[in-house]
């Protein structure tokens, strides 16, 4: 699909969600949902076509996410910047970000997140290889930023719950 009729797509999809709902925090929860659910099943097709093997630490999955994963679906490779001392926390910064060409935030929609389904779907995509994370955006550029920045925090390892007697 080429990249301008997804992001024509992407923002009729915004648009009409806040047609649909009052206020932009109920559209940014739903961007997120929407998100989440797309990288619980994304997943699958990003290991099956990218041939990645399990990361084994915080580090190697931001590489992945960004050198991999961003340039696979987005065309675009955001750089990693901003770690924590203890490197459970990172930035990626999108210098340019797709999902935003030709759009304009309207002046009351000051609190609109744009681009939140791409937290949903980092958050939904790591949670399938037991990672729970936070993803937010701390920097837009529709709101005036330099550049795009989603910040990236690791919550904990997700143990599998398998039944007693099953490995």
């Amino acid at each position: 699909m080429s990249s301008e009729l997804f992001t024509l797509t992407y923002g009729a999809l915004v648009t009409q969600l806040c047609k649909d709902y009052e206020n932009d925090e109920d559209v940014n929860k739903q961007l997120d949902k929407m998100g989440y659910n797309i990288g619980v099943r994304l997943i699958e097709d990003f290991l099956a076509r990218s041939n990645v093997g399990r990361c084994h630490d915080f580090r190697e999955t931001a590489d992945v996410i960004a050198k991999v994963a961003f340039k696979m679906y987005l065309g675009i490779t955001p750089s990693i910047t901003n770690w924590s001392p203890a490197g459970d926390e990172f930035s990626l910064i999108l210098e340019n970000n797709p999902l935003v060409d030709f759009v304009e935030l309207p002046d009351n929609h000051s609190s609109l997140i744009y681009s939140n389904l791409l937290c949903g779907v980092l958050r939904g995509a790591l949670e399938m290889v037991q990672m729970a994370v936070e993803a937010r955006f701390v920097q837009d550029t529709l709101k005036g930023d330099g550049v795009t920045e989603i910040r990236m925090r690791f919550i904990r390892r997700i143990e599998d719950n398998l039944p007693a007697g099953e490995e």
